[in-house]
């Protein structure tokens, strides 16, 4: 027979109040080599920075495993397929030096110009890697309050491996569109991502990978 569960109970299970779907950030730190350093800039004042800020909207990735049906006598078994990885988007603000959608522009232009469809074809020349990061609300996990003003713990680390965009969307222009910003997104394949530990601020290291 089950016991009840009180509402008190339930609380103590709720390490640090839950994790918090609009804590997070996402990084590309360099661009591929084939599209150029000017376009990507690492720093807060560059263009690395200012992705953090403008990345509005992402995913903690997805991940499937088919099922392989093995007929028997009358019935299936199913065993373990592969595993595919789905495409993984970011939803950015846009600002009026139109800094970031031109970066992204011009990394889909290097794998295939508007005007004559060539561009590299060395895939290691137009793909890198992204990270996307789940904050806590405290300075470490799990913490009773923040008492660093405004520093925040990484909880979980995901990385994302030779990815490259298929997808910058439209963005929709309208007289009748007052008081809003313009967004757009952009969609990236995936070759396979890592989930890591909280990065360890106080050692200057990554932490460690816990799936792989």
């Amino acid at each position: 027979m089950a016991t009840t569960k009180t509402l008190s109970q339930f609380k103590n299970r709720l390490a640090g109040g839950g994790a918090r779907p609009n804590l997070f950030e996402v990084s590309i730190p360099t661009f591929p080599s084939a599209v150029g350093r000017r376009v990507w800039r690492s720093g807060s004042g560059r263009e690395g920075g200012t992705f953090k800020f403008l990345a509005k909207a992402a995913q903690l990735p997805a991940s499937t495993i088919a099922e392989v049906p093995v007929p028997f006598r009358g019935r299936i078994l199913k065993v373990a397929g592969d595993r595919t990885f789905d495409t993984w988007t970011v939803t950015i603000i846009n600002d009026e030096d139109f800094q970031l959608r031109s970066a992204f522009e011009q990394w889909m232009n290097t794998m295939s110009k508007l005007n004559d469809a060539t561009g590299v074809t060395n895939p290691s020349s137009y793909m890198t890697d992204a990270y996307v990061t789940q904050l806590g609300r405290g300075r470490r996990a799990q913490a009773d309050r923040n008492r660093t003003g405004g520093r925040s713990a990484e909880l979980r680390n995901y990385k994302f491996f030779d990815i490259f965009p298929t997808e910058v969307s439209a963005i929709e222009l309208s007289y009748d569109s007052t008081d809003t910003i313009e967004e757009f997104t952009v969609t990236f394949q995936v070759q396979y991502f890592t989930i890591g530990a909280a990065l360890n601020r106080n050692r200057g290291a990554r932490g460690q990978v816990l799936i792989q």
